[in-house]
């Protein structure tokens, strides 16, 4: 007899709750079997939702880990698999790297702000520093 899993020994051994397992199978992400209403997962299953767990954890959306799974369950070409895999990881990367880089300036203009603040309440700024500030407190939109 072939191993089986219910709903709830998934979710105690991925730390979800089972309404996310129903959801990911609402996606097409999973296919339980029934009997009656009790749902049935194969070691399949499992591990696909393992996999929808780790593509969720990189980033990617369901939308995108439904299409890798897609593309294994046509193709059986795990060399097309790893290449559109990797092809995703690589568009995740960037998009990373460009936040990364954009909080890092937001960091910067918050720094910058900071510090003006602190001159100002310390009394270090004189009456162009403050003319300063408010105009570059304008043009960021927040006044």
């Amino acid at each position: 007899m072939s191993t089986t899993y219910t709903i709830s020994e998934l979710a105690k051994e991925f730390d979800v709750t089972t309404r996310t397992i129903r959801f990911y199978e609402d996606q097409g992400l999973l296919s339980p079997k029934r009997d009656g209403t009790t749902r049935i997962f194969t070691p399949r299953d499992r591990v696909r939702l393992k996999l929808a767990l780790r593509g969720k954890r990189l980033g990617f959306t369901l939308a995108e880990i439904r299409e890798l799974f897609e593309l294994y369950d046509l193709s059986r070409d795990e060399r097309r698999q790893l290449e559109e895999f990797l092809a995703k990881l690589e568009r995740r990367r960037a998009r990373l790297e460009q936040q990364q880089q954009d909080v890092e300036a937001m960091l910067g203009e918050i720094d910058f702000f900071a510090n003006q603040c602190r001159r100002l309440l310390r009394g270090e700024a004189e009456g162009s520093a403050s003319r300063d500030m408010a105009e570059s407190h304008d043009i960021a939109g927040r006044g």
